[in-house]
């Protein structure tokens, strides 16, 4: 499994087209929600792929402050059906997290997490701060990571 960031500007036609299929074969197809993907904060992120084979089968994008949050966040955390359950999510979130630090110098780190993943991001350090929100007709909560966890 390969790990690599990129900014938009460095991604390669074949990066790009990969990313978006898997994104809209998970967040479109597989939880049938329609919502515009192409929300134009994918030229202000940094991308980061797990490539098997060279194949994408796991990615998030990371964004600086001010972007979606008023801190840096990462979003669009997606995983391939046959790459699940295997710690693969939980590497990109830790990989991407550590790049923010680490780069963009970040004390925080936000997310809109879709609910059902509540356990997962509590078990990286994530901290629940806000109520229940539906966010395209599926319920998420804002978290946020701070450096020091």
């Amino acid at each position: 499994m390969n790990i690599t960031i990129k900014s938009f500007n460095e991604l390669n036609l074949k990066e790009l087209y990969n990313t978006l299929q898997l994104r809209a074969e998970i967040f479109v197809v597989e939880q049938n929600c329609v919502y515009n993907d192409l929300d134009g904060n994918d030229e202000l992120a940094y991308h980061l792929f797990a490539i098997e084979n060279k194949q994408v089968v796991g990615y998030a994008r990371m964004l600086p402050e001010g972007t979606r949050f008023s801190h840096t966040s990462i979003g669009r955390l997606v995983v391939h059906k046959d790459f699940r359950f295997k710690g693969l999510a939980r590497q990109i979130m830790h990989d991407a997290a550590q790049w923010i630090f680490d780069n963009w110098n970040a004390e925080v780190i936000q997310i809109s997490a879709q609910k059902y993943l509540k356990a997962f991001y509590l078990s990286l350090g994530y901290e629940i701060i806000s109520d229940e929100y539906l966010e395209d007709g599926i319920p998420h909560l804002k978290m946020e990571l701070k450096k020091s966890n």
